[in-house]
């Protein structure tokens, strides 16, 4: 507890250890993605459309944790720069389905391998029965804070 006796203690705080952790990893991913000409969200954005190729703006922006905004900003530059490709025209609806180019897959796999690195690191210290644990724990305070939004 603070001095005070009011706040968290943020020693214990799993909340706080949480937001450090995952500022530290940030940190650690954007240092091995800068020299590809990457960032962490550029990174998340192809990640998606390999794994979900046709995703929505929307989607792609609720997947990479930003808003609409960016996503629609990083996508014009990605396709101008020949790494996505959109239709001219939504098929159905408003959404245009997005996918990955060769070039987009190219430098995918070389910023996989660099964020794949630091994960390596990041779990380092940990047995094989931490790591299942680990996301075990993670995944029930996800599900716990989504189900009581």
């Amino acid at each position: 507890m603070s001095q005070d006796g009011a706040g968290i203690d943020l020693e214990t705080s799993l909340g706080y250890l949480l937001k450090e952790a995952s500022s530290a990893l940030r940190v650690a991913m954007e240092e091995v993605l800068r020299p590809l000409g990457m960032n962490v969200t550029r990174y998340s954005c192809l990640e998606l459309l390999a794994q979900r190729p046709g995703l929505s703006n929307s989607e792609l922006a609720r997947g990479a944790f930003v808003t609409r905004q960016s996503m629609n900003v990083l996508l014009q530059t990605l396709e101008r720069e020949g790494y996505v490709t959109r239709p001219a025209e939504a098929p159905v609806g408003k959404a245009l389905p997005t996918r990955l180019t060769p070039r987009g897959r190219r430098s995918l796999e070389k910023a996989t391998a660099a964020v794949r690195s630091v994960e390596v690191r990041m779990l380092a210290g940990l047995t094989e029965a931490d790591r299942a644990t680990a996301l075990r724990v993670l995944r029930s305070m996800v599900r716990s804070l989504q189900e009581s939004a």
